[in-house]
């Protein structure tokens, strides 16, 4: 989804959006946040570990998803309206015209990629989930993995074997911009380059991949 569908990305986007409509005093904490990053440059934590660190910092540790779902509906609004590709948007009511089931695998939240994806028309969603416990509460903790490079494509099997497909029996058409995303685009019968990475975009270019431009 991120700078595939949308022109930036929008994990970060979405923490600050909600940090300045729920807790701008969550400011404080930003002079921490270059900490993460730096053990995740230095490979002392995992990507999601730095995810998860920084949700802590600019969300919370336990907040009401109840309370935030307008806020997340405002941020979707947001994201449609000035951080979207006009042309993915037509390449996806195209592919919707030609019957195809419309699924967003991205490694971003599902918490607001849910509504994204709603405005967007999409049939399903794969994205990384993070964890809600019994009182409502989201917790800075992802189940499973991010959902991201093989573990996306894991999750894609596994939500195959959810809906009862073989994989001989459908049509696999997969976008993205990202070099990360190799495993899912080898994966399937019909790879797309969307405005592309270098690296991604020269290895388009050598398997013989489509390559489009949404600029």
């Amino acid at each position: 989804m991120d700078r595939t569908i949308t022109i930036r990305g929008t994990y970060t986007p979405f923490l600050f959006h909600m940090l300045f409509a729920r807790a701008p005093w969550r400011l404080i904490f930003m002079p921490l946040l270059p900490f993460g990053f730096i053990a995740y440059g230095l490979k002392l934590i995992s990507r999601e570990a730095l995810k998860t660190y920084n949700q802590r910092l600019l969300l919370g540790s336990r907040v009401s998803i109840a309370k935030i779902t307008p806020h997340i509906e405002r941020y979707a609004d947001k994201v449609m309206r000035s951080n979207s590709y006009a042309k993915a948007i037509k390449q996806i009511e195209a592919d919707r015209a030609e019957g195809r089931q419309l699924v967003l695998a991205t490694a971003s939240y599902e918490i607001y990629v849910n509504a994204i994806a709603e405005r967007l028309g999409f049939d399903n969603v794969i994205a990384t989930r993070l964890e809600i416990n019994e009182q409502g509460q989201v917790l800075p903790k992802i189940i499973d993995n991010n959902c991201y490079d093989d573990a996306k494509l894991d999750r894609i099997k596994t939500f195959l074997d959810e809906q009862g497909l073989t994989r001989d029996a459908i049509h696999i058409r997969a976008y993205s911009d990202h070099i990360t995303d190799v495993p899912m685009l080898e994966y399937a019968d019909e790879a797309v380059a969307t405005t592309p990475s270098l690296p991604l975009r020269l290895m388009a270019k050598k398997r013989n991949w489509k390559i489009l431009d949404w600029n």
